[in-house]
């Protein structure tokens, strides 16, 4: 079934599979397409990732070819035991146990140093490897009956706004992998977190749903990487993913107005009109409770600001509907960067091109 990604179009299966009665026949199937160096996109509970076989040179580079992704931007290794990071890496630092014994499986990766098993595709010519032990039923289950380390971006094109839906897979890749598992919504809705712990104090190099609070109550000091907070020059090639490139941007500019929560409304619907006035079409990101606060534009509310999870679960499906209007910008509140709001504030940023207003 596996062919030339991205250069011949391809038949793409859809595996439909129930993520309460998972049809063990359905994940063989899709294994053994893994296996055959093929590619298969899958859930995970941060995004829907797009595996190959990580040890496989030529599968990783398919992932690559149908994503359109830079060669330079390293992917994530997914295994579902312990010991299935050995043969991966030179060594396990005794300071990372007491962090996988915490958070996996879930949405953290841990970066190593690579062994020299690990592919240069996979690192990006890097000395280390990223590795993820994902919590999703499906994900796991796909792992292990495959019985290989998968390696697995998030299953968009390069630069569009990741996935949390099968239909936002099919979109973009339908024609460019051999199958999509179409297996429901993710539930965190944005990638995992990707902590450094190779220097003295750990790094976080990509916030996510495990947060700086949370890493903090098990390593005690946690730094942060400046490229998170706002655009940075990387002149090597990065540790992580999304740490370099665009990310996660909409067909419409997004332009994220910040300060007090009146004064950012007010500025939202002084822009609004000065946009409309010059015959742009006008959408809105708001928050439920300030969705009423606006008419006559096309507006969506990416969850309560007293639930952040909901904010983050919602945040790409909203910049994916948005592609299917007719909007050329799109206003948007921000949201208090704390816990996973960093993370929520990291892909919005970076969805805007860093294009920021302050309310006053």
């Amino acid at each position: 079934m596996s062919g030339v990604v991205n250069k011949v179009m391809q038949d793409t299966k859809i595996v439909k599979i129930d993520v309460d009665k998972i049809d063990n026949s359905l994940i063989e199937e899709c294994a053994n397409i893994l296996n055959c160096g093929g590619t298969v996109a899958f859930p995970t509970e941060t995004v829907y990732g797009l595996g190959a076989n990580a040890l496989d040179p030529k599968a990783v580079k398919k992932i690559f070819e149908a994503k359109g992704r830079p060669s330079d931007n390293p992917l994530i290794v997914h295994i579902t035991k312990i010991e299935d990071i050995f043969p991966l890496v030179e060594s396990i630092p005794q300071k990372v146990y007491p962090v996988i014994e915490k958070f996996w499986p879930g949405p953290l990766t841990i970066i190593f140093e690579k062994s020299d098993i690990v592919p240069h595709e996979i690192s990006a010519g890097l000395s280390t490897v990223a590795i993820r032990m994902p919590s999703h039923p499906i994900a796991v289950k796909l792992i292990e009956e495959a019985g290989i380390p998968i390696a697995a971006p998030s299953a968009n094109l390069s630069g569009k706004p990741s996935p949390t839906k099968a239909e936002h897979v099919i979109e973009d890749l339908s024609g460019k992998v051999d199958a999509i598992v179409a297996g429901g919504d993710s539930n965190v809705g944005v990638e995992s977190t990707v902590l450094d712990m190779s220097g003295d104090i750990p790094m976080i190099l990509r916030p996510g749903g495990v947060t700086k609070e949370m890493l903090e109550e098990v390593l005690g000091e946690v730094s942060i990487d400046k490229a998170i907070e706002g655009p940075t020059e990387i002149k090597e090639a990065p540790k992580s993913p999304g740490m370099k490139y665009t990310h996660y941007a909409p067909k419409a500019n997004v332009i994220i107005i910040e300060g007090d929560l009146e004064k950012t409304v007010n500025k939202i619907k002084e822009l609004k009109v000065n946009y409309e006035n010059d015959n742009k079409k006008v959408g809105i990101i708001c928050t439920d409770e300030t969705i009423n606060k606006y008419t006559k534009s096309i507006i969506k509310s990416i969850g309560s600001r007293n639930s952040p999870e909901s904010i983050a679960a919602n945040l790409f499906k909203v910049l994916r509907e948005f592609d299917e209007t007719d909007v050329q910008i799109i206003l948007s509140e921000s949201v208090d960067a704390v816990k996973i709001g960093q993370a929520v504030m990291n892909r919005l940023k970076k969805a805007a091109g860093y294009c920021i207003i302050k309310a006053e």
